[in-house]
């Protein structure tokens, strides 16, 4: 359309320049024969009528061509991001303890808008984003992460790109600092979608991502927690199963829409309290606690892994709404209250589509969670649903 109205629009300029260059020219010649003279006159009339017309349509076709260009940009999506803290909030925090973490969750939404403006894609969003929120000792996840029953740390993670479907995980990592950025590599530079353990931990050391002592995991806050649990398994005498419901659902995630369209999502975590036997949830299993698709939506899921693996949550979500055409916020809320509901599977989750609408249901007490879109200022709920 712009090449047409242009190619117009210089004809007609031509075509003016040709004529009124060669007018005198033409009059003389007219004076002399006076019955060619008014044909040639009727014949200049018309050749100004069919530059006016051509100027005319050259400009009508311009001002359409520059609409087309001004709905399409309107059309591009903003840039959203949507992060969560995990659905194992306790009941009866202070203000003063939302008011805590909900500081920590802006400024991991703060941090992931801007490497949005400096022209960073979803995933460099996600990334970032939940980077943040692994550095925190208030959530579970990095540092801050829940003890084993063996008092150690195995941390868990995954990110997708929705662009392709090119995914990476990692499980029972002990010493990278930022799991999420392993998980990045594991995408990035290897064959490979998930690894695990020392394997990880050794791929780590030779990408160079950031390692860590143990120690730097470890919080009182976790210490005490796992002391409860087993005191609470000795007073019942049961297994460690009980030991589970202690704290269930510490997890962070993120999902994010870039101005290109793309969707991306991720998920970290330090898993269950006292887990044993290189227990793994569903953070880092793509389509369980972890998708994204261009197509669809991005999902990151936090809740009880076995029961969000079971059922494959986040690939559900994408599929209700890709196939079935249902709404992303009726489709992740039939998830979390339905699905899993049914099985009294209890967490919640984040989900994004390229339209930038977005969906935190849980079935919990309560989940830390926000979000930050067009204007630059961040969100974010503990309880309100």
């Amino acid at each position: 359309m712009q090449m047409t109205s242009l190619s117009l629009h210089f004809c007609a300029v031509g075509v003016a320049n040709c004529t009124s260059s060669r007018l005198d020219i033409l009059l003389v010649f007219a004076r002399g024969f006076p019955a060619v003279g008014k044909m040639m006159c009727k014949s200049v009339k018309a050749l100004f009528l069919l530059i006016l017309l051509c100027g005319s349509l050259a400009t009508a076709c311009a001002v359409r061509a520059a609409r087309v260009v001004a709905d399409r940009t309107a059309k591009l999506p903003h840039a959203v991001l949507v992060v969560h803290g995990g659905a194992g909030v306790e009941k009866g925090l202070t203000v003063r303890q939302q008011e805590e973490y909900r500081q920590v969750l802006s400024a991991a939404l703060l941090r992931g808008y801007a490497v949005f403006k400096r022209s960073g894609s979803s995933l460099a969003m996600v990334e970032a984003a939940v980077r943040y929120l692994e550095d925190s000792p208030l959530f579970n996840a990095g540092r801050g992460a829940v003890l084993t029953r063996d008092g150690k740390i195995e941390l868990d993670a995954a990110i997708m790109d929705g662009r392709g479907r090119a995914a990476g995980a990692v499980a029972g990592v002990t010493v990278v600092k930022n799991p999420i950025s392993l998980a990045m590599a594991v995408m990035r530079r290897s064959p490979h979608v998930m690894l695990i353990g020392e394997g990880a931990n050794q791929f780590g050391r030779e990408q160079g991502v950031e390692i860590v002592d143990q120690k730097y995991f470890w919080t009182q806050t976790r210490q005490n927690e796992l002391d409860k649990m087993l005191e609470q398994e000795k007073l019942n005498k049961q297994s460690n199963r009980s030991g589970f419901a202690a704290h269930k659902y510490g997890t962070v995630g993120a999902v994010a829409l870039d101005g290109s369209g793309n969707l991306a999502a991720g998920t970290s975590t330090g898993g269950l309290t006292g887990k044993r036997w290189g227990r793994v949830g569903d953070s880092a299993i793509i389509g369980s606690g972890t998708y994204a698709d261009n197509k669809s939506c991005a999902v990151s899921c936090t809740g009880q892994g076995e029961w969000f693996i079971r059922f494959t949550a986040a690939a559900d979500v994408a599929a209700r709404y890709r196939w079935q055409k249902v709404p992303l916020r009726d489709a992740a809320d039939t998830v979390i209250h339905k699905v899993l509901g049914s099985g009294h599977g209890e967490g919640g989750l984040i989900a994004l589509d390229r339209h930038g609408v977005f969906a935190m249901p849980f079935n919990t007490a309560g989940m830390f969670r926000g979000y930050i879109c067009a204007d630059g200022k961040p969100h974010t709920f503990v309880y309100d649903k």
